[in-house]
Order: structure tokens, then C-alpha cells, then sequence
């Protein structure tokens, strides 16, 4: 029988900093991976998510679509909004408020970036 290899290790951590910082999203065995925080947390990834396959989608559209709270909406939505990553257009439609969400080149870029980062933390666990 052959004896198992040494394991590999990967630790996830979260960072602030933008992810247009990471330039690197290969993991090696014993890395330390720094995941963009404003991205990482459930809430706002849905949130991205749902934007990066809707060019816009309402307040209403949203928290409908992610089944949250209108506080929970805002809190995050904010968070994304002050990261760059999203952008919201208030307007009237007759006499009611319309909130609208898009995402930003930033925020794209942000995504595919946390997207190459989790892949490459999947190969990395497969192989394993």
C-alpha cells in the first residue's frame, strides 16, 4: 500500500481591500487565499449575482428574488454601494418611489475575480 501524501491546506480568509488587489488566484498546497470581504458575505453575493444575469432589477424585484427584509436589502445593498461595486437610481413612477440596482464595471470585475478565486479553491480540493 502506498502511504498517503502530506495534506494540502488552504486557508480562506476574508480581506477589504478591492479585488482588482489579488492578482493571483492559483492556490498552492499551504496558501493563504484572500477572499474580497464585501463579496464574500451571503447577502451580497446573492445580490451581485442576481445583478450580473439582470442589468436591473427594483428594490422590490430584489428582495423578492433573494427572500430578504427591506433593512437586510439596504444594509447590504449599501455596503456594495459604497465599494463601487453597485449602483442605485431612485425616481418616481407617478407618485411612488422606484428604487433600481445595477452593477457596476467594478462590481463585475469584483465577481469574476471571486468566481476564479472559488474555482481554483475547488480544483485544489479535488485533487486533494
Amino acid at each position: 500500500m502506498s502511504q498517503p501524501g502530506p495534506k494540502r491546506t488552504t486557508r480562506l480568509t476574508t480581506t477589504s481591500r478591492p479585488a482588482s488587489a489579488t492578482t493571483s488566484h492559483s492556490v498552492q498546497a499551504g496558501e493563504s487565499l484572500k477572499l474580497d470581504a464585501v463579496i464574500h458575505e451571503r447577502v451580497r453575493l446573492a445580490i451581485v449575482s442576481a445583478l450580473a444575469v439582470n442589468d436591473v432589477l427594483s428594490f422590490n424585484d430584489l428582495k423578492k428574488l433573494l427572500e430578504i427584509t427591506d433593512g437586510n436589502l439596504s444594509v447590504h445593498a449599501r455596503k456594495l454601494e459604497d465599494a463601487g461595486y453597485l449602483k442605485c437610481t431612485k425616481s418616481f413612477v407617478g407618485r411612488q418611489p422606484r428604487t433600481e440596482f445595477c452593477l457596476t464595471a467594478a462590481g463585475r470585475r469584483a465577481l469574476e475575480s471571486y468566481m476564479e478565486q472559488m474555482e481554483s479553491v475547488i480544483q485544489s480540493a479535488r485533487k486533494s
